[in-house]
């Protein structure tokens, strides 16, 4: 566990100095006493913007002073934000791996120079401390039963996905694969994509489409599937801006309603498509709490505080299922928490993640940005 380095003050020597009143001292040892985090996405998107409002909510709960970093265009971006960082002294990252099996240098990089804890994906083989997010392969199951509530007489599902490098993507595309095949849990399986197509007794998984969180490529794979598969029942959406780019596609081939539509997180197309009866239902995280619940964790270390890590290493925040029944309710809620408006004297007093809707089984709104073809040249998951 890294320790904070303690300041040295030292007292006034010259001539006829005076010192600092009591209200001026105070001031500067609360400036001091201030650590400075950064919380890193593994892209840019919609979720990550609601995850953004979570980590300055929390550095003002938390009294610490909040970077927060997006790196556009992958792993080689988020190694250089880190570096940069860690040049700059930074007293805590919370990191969400864009590539943990192949970032292992820069996670240990960070671990030897500051606390490290990861959020959204994880990287339990690295040195973090903690991992704060849901369990993936649980939250890939639910959407799994998403699917087949939406298409209950079975049918052909696609998967569409930015990378399959990450944890999480990983998992929860695994997830989906063994609900709808009714296998036991074992978040440890891995079907390799790009091998054929994945049979059951009521449902195959025809294919798994990445695009590298390129917003016009996640749409045109959505294209040419509708092309390619006649028979297509249902597409699956695994990062935020899947689902808004699947419906545009087949809203254009004049589908909805006969191909089926079930995505993860809370893009407000996606709960639009949602209450419009356009989308079936979506998986959505608590990426506010994500970000919050970070900034707590590395300001309490910088300070000294080891009790904020758990002893499994893992920090839970539960998913939960949207569907047209309980959308408007979450929507309003998400809305009324990432509010950029809020009075100042409520700064302190920012809900806890319980306070949003609980989950519904064990196991990304301040608005969000869009997720248009002409968007996609500025950002990326």
């Amino acid at each position: 566990m890294k320790k904070l380095f303690l300041l040295t003050v030292l007292p006034a020597l010259a001539l006829g100095f005076t010192g600092c009143s009591d209200e001026e001292t105070t001031s500067t040892d609360q400036t001091a006493s201030r650590p400075k985090v950064a919380y890193v996405t593994n892209g840019i998107a919609s979720f990550w913007v609601i995850a953004e409002k979570g980590a300055m909510d929390g550095g003002k709960e938390f009294q610490a002073d909040v970077e927060v970093l997006m790196p556009p265009n992958g792993a080689e971006d988020q190694k250089r934000m880190c570096q940069d960082a860690l040049a700059k002294g930074i007293e805590g990252v919370a990191i969400s791996p864009i590539d943990p099996a192949n970032q292992g240098d820069l996670l240990t990089e960070i671990a030897e120079h500051t606390n490290l804890i990861t959020h959204d994906s994880d990287a339990p083989d690295s040195q973090r401390l903690c991992y704060i997010g849901m369990d993936n392969y649980d939250a890939g199951r639910m959407c799994g039963a998403l699917v087949k509530e939406a298409m209950p007489d079975g049918g052909s599902v696609m998967i569409f996905v930015g990378r399959l490098g990450q944890a999480n993507a990983r998992l929860r595309r695994q997830g989906v694969i063994d609900e709808l095949l009714d296998r036991s849990s074992d978040s440890s399986r891995y079907d390799e994509p790009g091998a054929g197509e994945i049979k059951g007794d009521k449902y195959t998984i025809l294919d798994t489409r990445t695009d590298g969180f390129d917003f016009g490529k996640a749409k045109a794979q959505a294209q040419d599937a509708i092309a390619k598969y006649e028979d297509l029942g249902c597409m699956v959406g695994l990062f935020a801006y899947n689902p808004p780019q699947m419906l545009n596609a087949v809203r254009e081939a004049g589908l909805i309603g006969q191909i089926k539509l079930v995505g993860f997180d809370e893009d407000d197309v996606t709960l639009q498509g949602i209450a419009d009866g356009e989308v079936y239902g979506t998986v959505v995280q608590n990426p506010y709490e994500y970000g919050r619940k970070s900034v707590e964790v590395l300001a309490a270390l910088a300070r000294g505080n080891e009790s904020v890590i758990p002893e499994n290493g893992f920090i839970d925040i539960p998913a939960r299922s949207i569907r047209k029944d309980n959308v408007e309710e979450f929507s309003a809620r998400l809305k009324e928490l990432t509010a950029t408006d809020k009075p100042e004297e409520q700064d302190t007093e920012e809900p806890a993640a319980d306070e949003l809707p609980a989950s519904e089984t064990t196991a990304e709104e301040a608005p969000a940005q869009e997720t248009t073809e002409e968007a996609s040249a500025e950002k990326a998951e």
